[in-house]
């Protein structure tokens, strides 16, 4: 499997997941933005994502570009919560600032530590 950036959508719950495996680089994290924005005309607004970084063991930080990208577009697309999974907080890499820059509509957003907390708060 290696690492990656895994871009699913569940239509039905209109929730769009993004899951961080092992160590991603930017070109990974350029090729999820690309699945995002073949998957935005299935999107609501309203709609609901899920970023899992349970998984992730570390990131480029040059990462922080293309994250800004998916970002602006998942705020184009009219997301209405955002949900992080992030387990160890040495592993966020400023996503609470970067969200202010990039998320111009100031969708709720809230970090949790594991998928069950997250799947709590996104009533799964």
């Amino acid at each position: 499997m290696g690492r990656m950036l895994l871009v699913a959508l569940n239509r039905p719950r209109q929730l769009l997941v993004l899951s961080y495996i092992q160590h991603v680089t930017p070109a990974e994290v350029r090729r999820g933005g690309e699945d995002l924005e073949a998957m935005a005309a299935d999107l609501q607004p309203g709609f609901r994502l899920l970023a899992d970084f349970e998984r992730l063991d570390s990131m480029d930080l040059a990462c922080r570009t293309e994250l800004g990208r998916i970002m602006e577009l998942a705020d184009r697309c009219g997301v209405g919560l955002v949900v992080r999974v992030i387990p160890d907080e040495s592993k966020d890499i400023g996503l609470d600032i970067m969200t202010l820059f990039h998320y111009r509509k100031r969708p709720h957003a809230i970090t949790c530590r594991n998928l069950a907390e997250a799947a709590e708060k996104l009533s799964l």
